[in-house]
């Protein structure tokens, strides 16, 4: 789906995570690594999207990581929080809010979307080291601390920086 608001939409990032590894896509139009994700569309909420987006760009069923709180009643539904939250420029004009989601697959075969991307490749931390072309800083910070939080794997200094600075 195109763009909601001229200006500024909302839009989910997935990094999956599983057997010490992070998927992720290498985007087609913009030829740099990324996670799975896209735009919340106007029917659904970023949960809803973000599940969405991984079947579609995967093949993939996912559950999403965090806690629900138990707060669901009549005419409530609690949502999983992002794990984090961006604002990023897409060009000079428009603006993504970014829901950065950590998920499990569940289910599903990986099957590449070839429209969207011309390869998914699950990741080692040291792969993403190595990846070409290489991943943006911020792109690797979040797959790291995806494998850290839900693998419980120690992501270690991040290649420039020392001991110090990597967390």
């Amino acid at each position: 789906m195109g763009h909601i608001h001229e200006r500024i939409d909302f839009a989910v990032a997935v990094f999956v995570v599983e057997h010490g590894r992070v998927l992720l896509c290498l985007h087609r139009q913009l030829g740099k690594w990324l996670p799975l994700g896209g735009h919340v569309e106007l029917d659904e909420d970023p949960e809803q999207a973000a599940i969405r987006e991984v079947r579609e760009e995967s093949g993939l069923e996912i559950e999403l990581w965090g806690e629900r709180p138990p707060t669901t009643g009549p005419g409530t539904r609690a949502l999983i929080a992002p794990r984090f939250m961006d604002i990023h420029r897409i060009h000079e004009t428009h603006q993504h809010v970014g829901l950065i989601y950590w998920a499990r697959p569940r289910g599903g075969r990986l099957t590449l979307a070839s429209g969207e991307h011309q390869e998914l490749r699950w990741c080692t931390p040291e792969e993403l080291e190595t990846l070409q072309p290489p991943l943006d800083p911020p792109i690797r910070w979040y797959a790291r601390k995806a494998l850290e939080e839900v693998e419980g794997i120690s992501p270690g200094p991040v290649a420039g920086t020392s001991a110090s600075t990597a967390s």
